[in-house]
């Protein structure tokens, strides 16, 4: 039975399919972020490496030698070294394994500066993108934008298929960030306008976070797991085909068209001028740097000091993933009522411990609790932090939201980029541990900055709407979305 005209109408001005749609968008952006994790560190490797790839064993490709060598430490006497002895055999063979394995190390810890650069260089375009995605979006309105973003994912979910070298990979990496530009700064922007209600939007968002944590909750594993059993074009020939499902989902109830503005948004000069803009920013940042450098190095130290497999490297993630979808959601409502700057100031001290437990484990079990809290305290600082940018936005400036969440995505995109860029170094020169005390350093002493938050001044214009409570300060503007004045 078709849907009445007036029944289709009303579900496109449904905030809540809003919502979902986001989510969808935000969900297989991520999928495709984290996918590649436990893909790429091997792949290349193999790519690199055809005669001994990293799949298999060592002992597979270091035989025992045909003929005896003239000497071996190993044996007490060495008068006894035959052909046929199966003593000297052994230690032959267990010298070569050696060698084999210090080689593979070495070749290892060069292979992580190439993955890192490559994770980095979507971070890096989506952070070159965000300056102009936010102005763009006041001109033509979030759904443009928003469907672009879906048409570009599609595209380089299909090179990543396809692709076969470092440099096909490296575009597909890249231009993945234009499309998450896209897709973030309009998505984040169009649930603030939508839920102008400060606590409404905080649920909104932690919604719509709640499909980014999904998206890296399922992505390592799903990544792995298709990778090893079904090669390496099958996960992304199926996140192509969830793509097409969301931009009709986007034309059916979006129906993407320029929609401009009439009142004049702040400039971006204006808002990185505020420091309190700053200051949530830069929390999203610091919260994001461990991760992603874990997310660039951990499958190799895994494959390296652990010999981990491939599903074991994508499964890592997996206690992150679960508890950053339970932090996003429990602390979206929950950060309006006990202040959003403490929960982000006790995730931020959460994050800083759990990545001194990280180097601690030696095998996969021991790296449950630590990821787990990462996943948990990033949870906390994402879900606290994006709304309070529009909350910002709407007492010191004007209720436009495209550039300030340029903004708030341009601070998660240098988490991303100066992680994974740096990790490889780091690691190649004072090892994976310093490397976490350094980041987990940072994270401590960026905490307190958070205080700044605490009761943030409204300017002349918006005092008048500002409410006490028993709480906090919040700001709570009593106006009713017109989603008319959208469609035409």
């Amino acid at each position: 039975m078709p849907i009445e005209i007036g029944g289709w109408r009303s579900l496109r001005k449904s905030r809540k399919l809003v919502v979902v749609i986001v989510a969808i968008a935000l969900l297989l952006d991520n999928m495709l972020l984290t996918t590649v994790v436990p893909i790429l560190p091997e792949f290349l490797y193999d790519i690199r490496h055809p005669e001994a790839p990293l799949s298999v064993s060592l002992e597979d490709i270091t035989p025992p030698p045909p003929s005896p060598t003239p000497y071996c430490p190993c044996l007490r006497d060495n008068s006894t070294m035959e052909p046929e002895n199966t003593t000297f055999s052994k230690c032959i063979h267990t010298l070569n394994i050696t060698a084999e394995r210090e080689y593979r190390h070495q070749e290892l810890l060069h292979e992580s500066l190439d993955v890192g650069i490559m994770l980095a260089s979507k971070a890096v375009v989506q952070l070159l993108t965000n300056p102009f995605i936010g102005p763009l979006t006041h001109r033509i309105g979030y759904s443009v934008p928003m469907f672009v973003g879906f048409v570009i994912m599609f595209i380089s979910s299909l090179v990543f298929a396809f692709g076969r070298s470092y440099s096909v990979l490296f575009v597909a990496r890249a231009l993945q960030g234009i499309g998450s530009s896209c897709s973030s700064v309009s998505g984040m922007g169009m649930l603030a306008e939508r839920y102008p209600d400060d606590k409404e939007r905080g649920n909104a968002m932690a919604v719509a976070l709640g499909g980014l944590a999904f998206g890296v909750l399922i992505g390592p594993p799903y990544g792995g797991f298709m990778y090893q059993f079904f090669g390496k074009s099958s996960p992304f020939l199926l996140l192509s085909l969830l793509a097409l499902v969301d931009g009709a989902l986007q034309l059916m109830i979006l129906q993407p068209g320029v929609v401009r503005k009439e009142s004049d948004p702040p400039s971006l000069k204006e808002l990185i001028s505020d420091p309190y803009i700053l200051v949530t920013a830069g929390a999203i940042m610091v919260a994001n740097i461990g991760i992603a450098m874990l997310e660039s190095c951990l499958p190799i130290w895994m494959a390296d000091t652990m010999e981990a497999a491939r599903w074991e490297q994508g499964v890592a993630f997996l206690p992150a993933s679960i508890s950053y979808l339970i932090g996003t959601n429990l602390f979206g409502p929950l950060g309006h009522i006990m202040g959003r700057w403490r929960a982000a100031c006790a995730g931020l001290v959460i994050i800083g411990v759990c990545l001194l437990l990280v180097p601690i484990a030696r095998k996969l079990a021991h790296l449950v609790v630590p990821n787990a809290g990462l996943g948990f305290a990033i949870g906390m600082v994402d879900s606290s932090m994006m709304p309070e940018l529009g909350f910002l936005v709407d007492i010191r400036h004007s209720s436009v939201y495209g550039s300030v969440y340029a903004i708030g995505d341009t601070a998660l995109c240098l988490g991303y980029a100066i992680g994974p860029s740096l990790s490889g170094a780091l690691i190649y020169s004072i090892g994976i541990e310093w490397m976490l005390v350094i980041i987990s350093a940072i994270t401590f002493v960026y905490s307190p900055f958070l205080l700044l938050l605490r009761s943030p001044p409204p300017n002349e214009e918006n005092k008048g709407l500002l409410k006490d409570s028993s709480e906090e300060k919040s700001f709570i503007r009593y106006v009713t979305y017109k989603n008319e004045e959208d469609v035409e």
